[in-house]
Parts: C-alpha cells; structure tokens; sequence
C-alpha cells in the first residue's frame, strides 16, 4: 500500500454520509509510540519533511480559525495531530471531527511553536464515528456502575483502569514465561463438570439436553489436573476461570482465574519455595520491585516469607496461647467472643478456622504462610506426617487476605474415599458448600497418584496486589454487574 493517503480516499469524509465514507482497513505506518521515540527531542517549530500513516481516537479536539487540533490515542501512546486550511485535504472536514471517532491520518511529523511533537494532517480519513459521550475529559466518568457497565468508554479517559489491565495482562504473560523456565507444561481441563468438586463453594448449574444431564461449571480444576498427573504429566498448570454461585464483594466475582499447578515428586515446603519465588519475581519484572505500595501500607515480596501456624497465627493476634486440640467447648466460647459463629456440627478444625478468620487472617500485611490446616477443612490435602487432626497444607496472606492455597496432595483412594464420605454427611447436615462423592477420581487415585505438590494463585487479587487496587472490579475487564433496568 502507498505511504501517502490518496486524496480521493481523504477527501470522501464530510462529502457523503459519515458512515458510508468508513474504509474497510488502514495501514498505518507507526505506533504512535514509535514515533515519539524516533522524534524525541526535537527543536521548536521544526519540520522533518517525514510523512507517517497513524491512527487512533481523537481526543481533546479543538479549532483555533485556520487551524484545528486534537490528539490521537492508539494503544501505545498520544500525539497532537495538526491541520491547517493551507495544507490538509477537506480542514472543514477535518474540523468536524468529534472525540472519540477514530481516525487515520497521513502527515508530516513536526514540532509545534511550543516545542510539541505533532503531525501535520496532509490526508485523513474517517475510521469509525463515536456517537456518545466519554464523561468528563479531565475526570472521565464519575458514576462507579457506569464505568464497569461500559468499560469500553472507561478505558480511554480512565489512564489508571487502562493501567491496570495492562497490569494483568503483563502479570498471566510473565507467569506463563517463568512456569515454561520451570519445564511445567500448559493444559487445558473442562469447564463442565458432572460432579461439583475440588473446593468447597457452590456451583452453578447447567442442564445437557443431548445428554439428558445436570453439568457444573467449574468450581475447581484440581481433580483434573491431578487425573493428567496419574496419566504420566509430572508438571502441569492451567490458568483459567472457575465460576461459583456465591456473593460479590470487594474480593469476589463470581467468575474469576486461578492459576493451578501441580508437580509430582514433592511436597508442600517445595509449594512454599516455589510461591514466594514466582511472585516476587514477577512483581520485579511487572512493576520493577519486589518491594510495592498497597493502600498506603508498604509490603516487601521478597523471599523468604514468614511462617506461622494456625495456631500460632491466632495465639498471637489474641495474646494468649490457643490450641487445637483444647476442648470443644473453650474453642468454641472464644469464637463466640471473637464475632464468629459456632454450628453444633463444627468440629475443632472448623471453630480455629472461624476464630482464624475473625482475629488473625486481616492482621497479615507483610507476605506470610499459614500452615498446619485442620483435616476437616481440606479434604484434598495429605494427613499432617507427625500431628494427628492436620494436613500438610498452607495458605499465603499478603494484605490480609489470602493469595496462595497449597497441598501436599492425598493421593491414597482409601482415605480420599473417606474424607469424601465425611463430607457428604456435612452436605446432608445442610452444608451446601461440603464436596459430592467424586467416584472417577477416587478410581484415578487407584491407578496411583505420586507424592505430589498442588498450588493454586487468585490471579485476580494478585493484580489488585500489584495495581493498587481495592476492588476486584478494577482488575476484571469486565466484572459482573445486575441487569441494567433503564437500557439506553
């Protein structure tokens, strides 16, 4: 394609409809990125006689008498766009552009009275017509539900929105690198489950008509990805969605991404090992530092991390030793006089992980490993090797709240098959949250699972880590919102 814009191509604009003038592509010869960098520091009121094809949306529009200005925005950066009646095709035209169309532009690049890197319009053309509003062109859109609703107008007047979805998606890029380094291989496993397992939550429901049957989405991908570990994959991860039909809150969307790996031939310490290595390196190359700010509170990701038990985590925030195994009745005064609530089919394992929540887990700023878990709340975890009533498993709190969640896997059938028998009657005491019987996997275990270590990183509150950001929301490109009520 010709570097310069044909006349007859620029010209069409304004002479005929908008929309009927639209080209069906352009071939723009920049970023604009690309030319800031090769035109930087240029003298005032400069010409370089360089013609360059751009294209973006045009923003900050104004006509000054013979000339017209606006800056056009791609993807990389912003530049200041010139015309003049003297030198640009159709500069009534032109002028009738309105921000947020998309326009190409073919011109030379120049430095304005002021010094501004620019491009003088020679030859334009119409790409796409904006026909509604982008808010407030200095504060952008002020109505929270509107911003996440139309996030596709948020992005281009909200430089810190755009900001953090470059955050994430720079994150899952790096992630992916650093696990290839590790010789972990990338999988893919259903979304569709006939049995809701691998967490405890509630699943939504959908009905096969081919197959006259009930189908969960994804709660989890744990059990499959510990399926393709008995079928000879000795590391393997997923990055993807699970879905639970829960609440949303400023930690919670109802679908959301998980990284989950699972290595065969070690055990929880090699998971701790490897989370604290994974994420500070990839907050030093995301961000540039191990070291980042979060809501006012500076947090060092660099390893090691600090270790507490359940125990010890709870024994510290109330200032008096609390333990596992002290009788029922004192665990369960404690919650009572923590906030928490108490269910008469609550074992110990159940009462420390309510009074852990309530006292301990929002204290946890600094990047820490809770480990030492109750059996009764980790039904895919392996039995502790020396303390009866545990597994070995962990979970990561940076910020208080909890990023990482890591096993040392059970892989024997027999006691897979109990703990998931034990939760069945939890499910039948009306715990709606407790896991179903999974029969196939209990068979895959049968085949033989190795000692193996599973890890599973919140992907989502990992980015509000490392973007500063409070709400789930500001992370999710596009989060779930109630139906809109008055559609326009």
């Amino acid at each position: 394609m010709d570097e310069t814009m044909s006349s007859t191509e620029s010209s069409t604009v304004g002479k005929i409809s908008r929309a009927k003038s639209i080209p069906y592509s352009f071939v723009g010869t920049k970023k604009i990125a690309e030319v800031r960098t090769e035109f930087d520091g240029l003298e005032q009121d400069h010409r370089t006689g360089v013609n360059v094809r751009i294209a973006g949306r045009a923003m900050l529009v104004r006509r000054q008498g013979k000339l017209c200005f606006f800056e056009v925005v791609d993807e990389t950066a912003r530049i200041q766009v010139m015309a003049s009646q003297a030198e640009t095709v159709d500069f009534d035209g032109f002028a009738s552009i309105a921000v947020g169309d998309w326009v190409g532009v073919d011109g030379e690049v120049i430095t304005s009275r002021r010094g501004e890197l620019s491009v003088m319009a020679q030859g334009w053309v119409l790409l796409a017509e904006n026909r509604r509003g982008f808010g407030d062109k200095w504060h952008g859109i002020s109505d929270p539900d509107v911003r996440y609703r139309r996030r596709y107008a948020d992005l281009w007047v909200n430089e810190r929105a755009r900001r953090s979805l470059a955050i994430r998606f720079k994150t899952v890029a790096e992630i992916r690198r650093q696990l290839a380094e590790r010789d972990f291989v990338e999988v893919e496993t259903p979304m569709l489950h006939p049995v809701a397992s691998g967490a405890m939550a509630k699943p939504f429901v959908t009905h096969h008509n081919a197959l006259d049957m009930d189908l969960y989405l994804r709660i989890a991908p744990e059990l499959y990805l510990k399926r393709l570990v008995v079928g000879g994959f000795e590391r393997v991860y997923e990055i993807g969605r699970s879905f639970r039909n829960e609440g949303i809150s400023p930690r919670h969307n109802p679908e959301f991404t998980m990284l989950e790996l699972y290595q065969a031939y070690v055990d929880v310490e090699e998971m701790m090992r490897l989370t604290e290595e994974l994420i500070s390196s990839v907050a030093q190359v995301v961000v540039g530092s191990t070291t980042i700010t979060y809501q006012g509170e500076t947090i060092d990701l660099s390893p090691p991390w600090r270790r507490l038990t359940m125990e010890e985590a709870v024994s510290e925030s109330l200032g008096s030793d609390i333990s596992f195994y002290m009788p029922r009745e004192e665990l369960a005064k404690l919650v009572t006089e923590h906030g928490g609530k108490v269910d008469s089919s609550w074992g110990n394992g159940k009462l420390l992980l309510e009074l852990f929540e309530n006292v301990a887990e929002s204290g946890l700023i600094q990047p820490t490993f809770v480990y030492d878990h109750p059996m009764e709340i980790s039904p895919l975890a392996r039995d502790h090797r020396s303390r009866p009533g545990f597994v070995e498993r962990f979970e990561a709190f940076v910020a208080g709240r909890e990023l990482v969640n890591a096993f040392s896997e059970l892989n024997d059938p027999d006691e897979q098959k109990r703990r998931f028998a034990d939760q069945l009657e939890q499910r039948t005491a009306g715990d709606d949250e407790a896991m179903p019987m999974d029969s196939d996997y209990v068979r895959a275990l049968e085949y033989g699972l190795p000692p193996t270590g599973g890890l599973g990183i919140g992907i989502d509150r990992l980015v509000m880590l490392l973007a500063d950001e409070a709400q789930i929301r500001e992370v999710v490109a596009f989060p779930a919102m109630r139906a809109e009520q008055n559609f326009e």
